[in-house]
């Protein structure tokens, strides 16, 4: 077969040929609207498609969401200027909320394109745009409600239909929900690798610790009245903040101990770096935790000339151990939480910094905290976040669990999904019979609230203000099973 040199300018050996191929750029840009005359262009393009072509409103489709300063407005902007379509989002107002609370609650309305036919793909655009801008909020639930027209293009984006909406001036609409799985990606990526990767240790006698406490933060060791707990800091940590690191990897491990009520004994650390400069600000950052929490080094490993590794075991001691599986359903779970502090910088929305401000007689009040407690279950709050510990309690005790949003109490600088899968620096949970959880004096630097249950279903949900469950761990978070 002869090729000409028209059938390859045509494209037909593109493959063969190297020809380029340069994807289409869109004729128009999605940003968030600052100015007023972008306000202004975008509300007259609503007034003339709801009020003057639609007539779902007879004066004016102005409402009280315009009005908040919280309302953020998304335009579509041609090449030339033009702005072309427009979306508003905004915190849920409810009964009870403030004018300045938000609880992770949007939705988003307004949805309007002038053209649809002069730049096609905006209405879809500014629903994908819209979506990506609330969960950067840290949003845990996006709601909206659209015509029936328009929910078959909201399904193809991913929307979930929850079902018939309000009739306005005629006009049918359905209730449309984005589903957001930021929790459930925070849970997949740090434990749900846990029970295939363990299962040699859980074939052994004795593997993942004695009955009644696998998956628990500490491990009693057998015939004594000693807790042993061990972590490790990840290697790009330990590179870009060494000190942070150090200090970390002994406040994961005192928080370890505080969960299954024990007092600590001391601690044994295994130490890699790369440099001795980069060894001694390691153990500089080991060294101030240790005499922040009065609990010395015992001993341990050290290495220069490797690659960064850290590691940290600690002891402790107690006669009654708390136990993450000791739940039921109908407990009602509490949050006990220090909210003071900040966002650690270069960690912003993944670690909250509590301790690091904190004198040592306020971190060993607080790591004594749940011994005094004595609560049915316990746990410390990890890398997987709040709602993904308590996936863990729940799981270690054969239950799911359940989360009042409006009652969880968070610092003011930190979103709701942000707060819910961030480690928080100091926070524990625990589930206790209603009405038993003792009322022991809390050091003046926690919180402590409850706000939530545990329920027969498996999985972790969030009962919003108007009732609504959202499902954000569909099932159990390790696989290791009941305790």
């Amino acid at each position: 077969m002869r090729t000409s040199s028209t059938d390859v300018v045509g494209g037909e050996l593109s493959i063969l040929a190297g020809r380029r191929r340069v994807a289409a750029r869109p004729d128009f840009l999605i940003t968030v609207a600052d100015t007023a005359v972008e306000h202004a262009a975008y509300r007259a393009m609503r007034h003339r498609e709801f009020v003057e072509q639609q007539e779902l409103f007879t004066h004016t489709d102005l409402d009280d969401t315009d009005d908040d300063p919280r309302t953020v407005v998304l335009v579509a902007t041609l090449a030339d200027g033009t702005i072309a379509g427009g979306v508003r989002v905004a915190p849920v107002r409810w009964d009870g909320s403030s004018d300045t609370g938000d609880i992770g609650w949007w939705f988003g309305s307004r949805l309007v394109v002038a053209d649809p036919g002069h730049a096609a793909g905006i209405g879809p655009a500014l629903v994908r745009a819209a979506c990506a801008h609330i969960e950067q909020k840290g949003a845990l639930r996006f709601d909206a409600t659209v015509q029936d027209r328009y929910a078959r293009m909201f399904r193809r984006l991913g929307w979930d239909d929850c079902g018939a909406g309000p009739v306005i001036a005629g006009q049918a609409h359905r209730e449309m929900r984005w589903p957001i799985h930021r929790i459930q990606r925070t849970v997949d990526g740090t434990k749900a690798v846990l029970a295939e990767a363990l299962a040699p240790f859980a074939d052994q006698d004795g593997g993942l610790g004695a009955a009644g406490f696998r998956g628990d933060d500490g491990v009693p060791l057998p015939g004594t009245e000693v807790i042993a707990a061990c972590d490790a800091i990840i290697p790009s940590m330990i590179e870009r903040d060494p000190e942070w690191a150090g200090w970390c990897s002994v406040l994961v491990n005192m928080n370890d101990l505080s969960a299954m009520g024990a007092r600590p004994i001391g601690l044994l650390d295994a130490v890699g770096a790369p440099t001795t400069s980069h060894l001694t600000r390691i153990i500089r950052g080991i060294s101030d935790a240790a005499r922040a929490w009065q609990t010395p080094v015992l001993g341990g490993h050290t290495q220069v000339g490797v690659p960064s590794a850290l590691s940290v075991t600690a002891l402790g001691t107690t006669s009654s151990p708390l136990r993450a599986g000791g739940g039921a359903v109908g407990d009602t779970v509490t949050l006990h939480a220090d909210l003071g502090g900040s966002w650690r910088p270069g960690y912003h929305d993944r670690q909250w910094d509590s301790t690091s401000s904190r004198s040592s007689d306020e971190l060993c009040s607080l790591a004594g905290h749940l011994a005094t407690v004595a609560p049915s279950a316990a746990k410390d709050v990890s890398m997987a976040g709040i709602a993904g510990t308590l996936g863990m309690l729940a799981e270690a005790s054969g239950t799911g669990a359940e989360l009042d949003v409006t009652a969880v109490p968070r610092p003011n600088e930190a979103s709701m999904g942000a707060w819910l899968t961030c480690f928080p620096g100091y926070a524990m949970l625990t589930t206790d019979r209603p009405g038993r959880r003792a009322e022991a004096p809390a050091p003046s630097t926690l919180t402590v609230a409850d706000c939530g249950r545990l329920t027969a279903e498996p999985g972790v949900r969030l009962r919003w203000p108007d009732g609504a469950v959202t499902v954000v761990v569909a099932s159990t978070v390790t696989g290791l099973g009941a305790a």
